[in-house]
């Protein structure tokens, strides 16, 4: 952090001579020193520069506007002025309640000003740094001779070996000399939340809106374990949103819990959906305890806010209307939301405490913040025993953490308060709005195809844009006035072949094509559906990126209407299978996968597979231990009726549990089987466009795809669930009173 920016005002000899000896002591202080042109060149240089470290500037010509300005866009960015005799005498008490330090034009005085700009830095720097990312950098600046773990000892190790040198060399040396044992007590604990680990988990809880928060250093998947394991003791009942995380399934493998779940909504994109408002009244929730074995009242709520989509919630009526002890937001994906207006109403954290409950939002720094992998926190609003709820967090965290990735969420959060925080967020919501309407406008000036994005027609405003019953583009019939928001910063482009409603085309391009052309031009896709495509505009997304995506695009349209060949526009693909693709255009292999979805009318198929749910047959927990116990027998997917799983099954994308462990498919739930085999079937026709289903797997001697199901001797089902759910001392399986 060195870089100054003058501007100079070069009408007068008295002015220019001392800056230029300023320029010279300040390049002896290490200082690199910039000369915007205008006000704006100026400010766009602060905007776009965040190693600038003080603004130098005439006060006769710029005065207290330009000061204001520049504390917009970072209100302690150190600013100083160069006035004359006179002016100073037109400083009011508002002007020094700025950011501002005055000098005169002097001759000979560049020294002493370059001197006291240096420690002005200084303190800039120690001010901007938060406290356990600070005594890190402090440690580390000291070199200690420590004797304890880690064994490479900051680093030293990798240098006695010729792969440890070339590892050393492509991490740095800071890097390994700030991976310390948690014996170093000057930072604190993170296991018992001491000292600067202490102070950081304060810093982010003022900065997220929380009571409490809490550093995670394995990712949101353990975050949200934590919280559940505090929630919900042996024997109870909680509330689970069907969309859920893979993390929450294997909570409830480790947990003697009894799940109900919250069913979502699909729509013909597959799209992810949120609940809808009836799911969440005592009444829904009254039958669904009577009609679940062994259930009582549920005391935890778990709800995925946003959707992978990016659909928020109402959140405010989900707290008001949920009546449950404590209601968990698993929002892995928008840890942004406390920093923008837009999001307000829709988040975890947003508003105040609910009389009576605790809130829970699990987010992960890492995914659309700047934080190492890993990099997770726990926010909590509300009363909680921070002991008990310690004890919970160390079952499932690290006693050695990885102080970087702490580091990186402290500074995640740093990044984000004031002003510069609302600027980061806001550059990308504007990016992705833009972005938006480039696809708009290429789609009308485009001959023939183009793709679309899933957006309302008028995006003009600023918004988490609402997804109205009287509206027909986001596709989910019968959808909650006030209920569900579109995220800006989300996009999602669709591909030619099925329109909003669910109707087919008689032509279409998958996305998955599309998805392996851009991976071939250096593109990674967030998600790839069946015709739409998942793009997050984060804080890192730039212009470059954006324009070289829309680039990539348009190639891609342009290598279709050519029709080229399988060998030339997808190599990679052409080299997992070169006889099959040899002669093979790109439109035939398009309308080959189109014509199968057609087959199957996957719209329709997808629906129904998640409008009913498989049959609960044991909880998920008592799944996994007939499993450990080894009763479990490998079964062909296709055989998988009447069976119960031993396993989650989950299709990548969209990465969310179809069948749980201790599930039955049925007649009922049939779609769910035809759904998972047509997956399958695309793999199968085609090499190279095999859909991640974990819990499925192909047989390498048959090619039959199977699955783990409990022997029908463990818990022998037949049509009954099964009474292995423990019920909770004392409590009755009531549905009209809460336990």
């Amino acid at each position: 952090m060195n870089i100054i920016a003058i501007m100079n005002d070069l009408s007068a000899y008295f002015k220019e001579e001392p800056l230029r000896e300023l320029h010279q002591e300040l390049e002896k202080e290490g200082f690199r020193i910039a000369y915007p042109k205008d006000r704006n060149d100026l400010l766009k240089l602060i905007e776009n520069n965040s190693r600038l470290c003080g603004v130098i500037f005439d006060w006769d010509k710029y005065n207290l506007e330009l000061s204001a300005e520049i504390s917009e866009l970072n209100k302690l960015l150190p600013i100083y002025a160069f006035a004359n005799t006179y002016s100073t005498l037109d400083v009011s008490m508002s002007d020094l309640r700025l950011n501002v330090r005055f000098f005169e034009y002097a001759l000979g005085s560049a020294q002493d000003i370059a001197t006291k700009i240096r420690q002005s830095t200084d303190q800039y720097i120690d001010t901007i740094l938060p406290p356990l990312t600070k005594a890190l950098f402090k440690y580390v600046k000291e070199e200690k001779y420590t004797f304890c773990t880690p064994g490479h000892m900051g680093g030293t190790a990798f240098d006695k070996s010729p792969v440890g040198s070339l590892f050393y060399d492509f991490f740095g040396e800071n890097t390994m000399r700030s991976d310390i044992s948690i014996s170093v007590s000057e930072l604190g604990s993170l296991l018992d939340h001491s000292g600067p680990h202490r102070d950081a988990e304060q810093y982010i809880a003022r900065t997220f809106n929380a009571d409490r928060s809490y550093i995670v250093t394995n990712g949101t998947s353990t975050a949200n374990k934590i919280v559940g394991m505090y929630s919900s003791p042996a024997g109870a009942t909680i509330l689970i949103d069907r969309n859920c995380h893979k993390s929450l399934t294997h909570l409830m493998m480790m947990s003697n819990v009894v799940p109900i779940y919250l069913r979502p909504t699909r729509n013909a994109y597959g799209i992810l959906g949120g609940i809808p408002q009836s799911e969440f009244t005592r009444a829904s929730i009254e039958e669904k305890v009577k009609n679940t074995p062994n259930a009582t009242w549920p005391v935890h709520a778990v709800v995925t806010n946003s959707t992978y989509d990016g659909l928020f919630y109402n959140t405010e009526y989900i707290k008001k209307t949920l009546d449950v002890k404590s209601i968990h937001f698993d929002s892995a994906w928008v840890p942004y939301t406390n920093f923008h207006p837009i999001y307000q109403g829709k988040a975890g954290m947003s508003g105040e405490r609910v009389p009576g409950k605790i809130i829970y939002e699990t987010q992960s720094t890492h995914k659309l913040l700047a934080a190492f992998s890993q990099a997770s926190m726990i926010h909590v609003k509300g009363e909680i025993n921070e002991e008990t709820f310690n004890e919970a967090y160390m079952m499932h965290t690290s006693t050695s953490p990885h102080y970087g990735i702490v580091a990186s969420t402290e500074t995640a959060a740093a990044m984000m308060r004031g002003n510069a925080g609302k600027r980061l967020i806001n550059g990308s919501i504007e990016r992705a709005i833009r972005f938006r309407k480039e696809i708009r406008r290429l789609r009308t000036e485009s001959d023939g195809w183009f793709f679309d994005v899933w957006q309302p027609d008028n995006i003009d405003e600023v918004a988490c844009w609402p997804l109205n019953p009287r509206n027909e583009w986001h596709g989910f019939p019968n959808i909650d006035n006030d209920h569900m928001y579109l995220d800006p910063i989300k996009v999602t482009l669709l591909t030619p072949g099925l329109s909003p409603n669910g109707t087919l085309e008689d032509e279409g391009i998958p996305a998955s094509i599309v998805s392996k052309y851009l991976d071939e031009h250096g593109i990674i896709v967030e998600k790839t559906g069946p015709y739409n495509l998942l793009f997050l505009f984060s804080i890192g997304i730039d212009k470059t990126k954006a324009l070289s995506l829309l680039r990539a695009l348009t190639d891609f349209k342009r290598v279709y209407d050519l029709n080229l060949r399988v060998k030339n526009v997808l190599p990679s693909l052409y080299n997992e299978a070169p006889d099959f693709y040899k002669e093979m255009r790109i439109q035939e292999l398009a309308q080959g996968i189109h014509a199968l979805v057609k087959h199957h009318n996957l719209p329709d198929l997808m629906y129904r597979a998640f409008e009913v749910l498989p049959k609960l047959v044991m909880t998920p927990h008592d799944a996994f231990q007939e499993e450990v116990r080894g009763n479990i027998e490998p079964c062909a997917l296709d055989d998988m009726l009447g069976k119960v799983s031993a396993n989650m099954i989950l299709p990548y994308p969209p990465g969310v549990p179809v069948v749980m462990p201790g599930e039955m498919l049925t007649k009922e739930s049939r779609p769910v089987l035809s759904f998972l085999q047509m997956l399958c079937e695309i793999g199968a026709h085609y090499p190279g466009f095999e859909t991640d289903i974990h819990g499925v797997h192909r047989d390498g001697a048959t090619g039959k795809y199977m699955v783990v199901v409990l022997k029908q001797g463990a818990d022998e089902p037949g049509d009954k669930p099964s009474d292995t759910v423990k019920k909770a001392p004392g409590k009755k399986p009531s549905a009209a009173k809460k336990s």
